[in-house]
């Protein structure tokens, strides 16, 4: 649930323990640049969706213990695979990958703009043009909420938004940061002197890269790098992970490292963790790191094994929309440690080395085992999200995309009610937006504000947001923002 915080998501926005921010990262925060003199990208996130026409798609009843009709129907059928479906499955991936195609067109547009604009503020800052550009995506996450810490199972997508890193090498041991996203000057550094848990501001997110990889022994000799970013802060979708990736790919380029997609993700895991202090699972830095177009990401966290799982909502009329509440991340007062140590205690109870090792059909029998009403509560979620995200998966493998709307509102229900991480903003946005006529909804991210994602047929967006709007309006919240999360590539170079 972590999300690197350029700007009150300070850090540990993680999907499964994703929320640990405590602002410090507030230096990249989207939308608060100082004009195109040092190449700050524009802020505002794609504009809102309009309407289409698209078929009635099925719906999913759910029983008493929240698990769906066609969630459960495809787990039993999951290995019965005919010829047939084997042969849908390929159109499946076909259509997919011309949907991915066609996204692609309009990122690679993007980002030769987002490169000149940021390669124009470091020749402006640093009287020299860089060495090369890169790129670095927020993320959402589908399913899978504080499983991460718990070697469990997440689904995360990459977002359009990115943070962009002009970087150019250095010999002399220098390390200069600045950010096109607040008006602070150049923050100068000697790559020797740097150490973890001494810096808290913005600039110890990439400053931690660097720290992360000499001290796993690379030779990083110093670098000018100049960030802009437009991923939003303090919403939950891993503005500090986007931070950290963009850093560690440049590096590597650079100095010709060799390290693998994977390898960067816990780099800049590592960074979080030990240089910033944030405990964040591995989620979001991987979900930057390796997500394709077109697809979201299966990651099991124990052995860190991908699969890039087809997520074509286009082709079957529907959008996923991400609700930012606009109400900040608050986990630095130990709520996001508390869970944490929470479930590690459940694990300790239990007699396994993480509650992923708990079955789903385990848990009753487990829940027995365990005294105190608040450990309980948190072992069901991790239990059952870990169970929520294996059927997504298997939902999304069968193309029944529609039928993953009641798992979501499912998953919602337990991060309010189990593990207690929402709060009344994302509750009113999960209610009304189902209420509009939305196929499911579920806040994401660590939780206390930040957004919330909604799955909807596309002819019933502007429906479920002319909802959700009104109803913040009535309670006195603030205007939410509201864009569509388009499946979109992970980290890469621009130029």
């Amino acid at each position: 649930m972590s999300d690197a915080q350029t700007g009150g998501e300070a850090g540990g926005e993680t999907g499964a323990g994703n929320g640990a921010g405590n602002g410090r990262a507030s230096g990249i925060a989207s939308g608060a640049t100082t004009g195109p003199s040092t190449g700050g990208l524009a802020a505002e996130p794609p504009a809102e969706p309009t309407t289409a026409s698209a078929a009635e798609p099925p719906t999913a009843s759910t029983d008493a213990a929240g698990e769906s009709d066609t969630a459960r129907a495809t787990t039993t059928a999951g290995g019965a695979a005919t010829a047939g479906a084997a042969t849908a499955s390929a159109a499946r991936a076909r259509t997919a990958t011309a949907s991915a195609a066609t996204a692609g067109a309009a990122t690679a547009s993007a980002d030769t703009a987002a490169a000149d604009a940021v390669a124009s503020g470091f020749r402006t800052l640093y009287g020299h043009a860089p060495d090369g550009v890169w790129a670095a995506p927020g993320r959402v996450n589908l399913i899978g909420e504080y499983t991460d810490f718990n070697d469990g199972f997440v689904m995360p997508l990459a977002l359009p938004h990115t943070a962009v890193a002009a970087v150019s090498r250095r010999t002399d041991g220098v390390l200069r940061l600045h950010s096109a996203d607040i008006d602070l000057p150049i923050v100068e550094l000697r790559v020797e002197e740097l150490a973890p848990l001494t810096d808290t501001s913005w600039a110890a997110y990439p400053a931690g890269v660097v720290w992360a990889l000499r001290a796993a022994g690379h030779a990083v000799t110093g670098a000018d790098i100049h960030l802009a970013s437009t991923v939003p802060t303090g919403a939950g979708l891993s503005s500090s992970a986007a931070l950290e990736v963009v850093v560690a790919l440049a590096m590597n380029d650079l100095f010709d490292l060799g390290l693998t997609r994977p390898e960067l993700a816990r780099t800049a895991q590592r960074a979080e963790n030990a240089f910033v202090g944030v405990p964040c699972g591995i989620m979001d830095q991987t979900a930057s790191a390796c997500c394709e177009a077109g697809h979201a990401l299966h990651l099991d966290t124990r052995d860190l094994g991908i699969r890039q799982v087809p997520f074509d909502l286009a082709a079957q009329g529907l959008e996923l929309l991400v609700v930012d509440t606009r109400v900040k991340h608050a986990l630095g007062d130990g709520a996001y440690a508390e869970r944490r140590a929470g479930c590690e205690e459940g694990a300790r109870i239990l007699g396994v080395p993480y509650l992923r090792d708990i079955a789903y059909e385990q848990l009753p029998e487990a829940l027995v085992k365990l005294s105190e009403e608040r450990v309980r509560r948190y072992v069901r979620h991790i239990v059952t999200d870990n169970h929520r995200t294996q059927q997504v998966a298997a939902l999304l493998d069968a193309d029944e995309i529609p039928a993953v709307g009641p798992v979501l509102t499912e998953g919602h229900a337990s991060l309010r009610d189990d593990l207690r991480v929402s709060c009344a903003e994302l509750d009113l946005v999960v209610a009304t937006a189902v209420e509009a006529g939305a196929l499911g909804a579920r806040m994401t991210g660590g939780g206390f504000g930040g957004s919330a994602i909604v799955l909807t047929r596309t002819d019933m967006t502007d429906t479920v947001i002319k909802a959700v709007r009104t109803a913040f309006s009535a309670a006195g919240h603030p205007d939410p923002r509201v864009f569509p999360a388009v499946p979109s590539a992970g980290a890469r170079r621009l130029g």
